[in-house]
């Protein structure tokens, strides 16, 4: 994919989450359910989001979602995600979501959005970041 300086896009941020789309997560015209992407961007949230706050996550927010092509059964997902923002005790988490065919002759950008975690104590309340580790 190239953008308009004719350089080819990449995916920014880290690698959270990688897997294929199965039958499983299929509409009725056969392509990968939306749903089903958006809900794995908010777990590739929650990994990084746990990952940074060294614990448990809950989500407050996640944005809105905007598709530029569908994806096909058997297309693997790569999830990348970027922090963009932390609070006291939240971390705004930017994911981008990429495809590849199971061929590996083309990768695309799909869609890309932005979550809220906030940091939790193993009560369910919420707890500051510790941003010295």
């Amino acid at each position: 994919m190239m953008d308009s300086s004719d350089q080819p896009l990449a995916p920014t941020g880290e690698l959270s989450l990688m897997l294929p789309a199965d039958s499983q997560a299929m509409n009725m015209f056969g392509d990968v359910f939306s749903g089903w992407v958006a809900a794995k961007a908010v777990l590739a949230s929650e990994i990084r989001s746990g990952e940074v706050s060294k614990g448990r996550v809950a989500t407050i927010s996640v944005g809105a979602m905007e598709f530029m092509s569908p994806v096909l059964e058997g297309t693997v997902l790569s999830y990348y995600t970027q922090v963009v923002e932390r609070g006291n005790s939240s971390l705004t988490i930017k994911v981008e979501v990429w495809g590849k065919c199971p061929d590996g002759t083309d990768i695309r950008k799909i869609s890309e959005t932005q979550c809220v975690q906030v940091a939790i104590d193993g009560h369910g309340h919420i707890r500051s970041l510790s941003f010295g580790q």
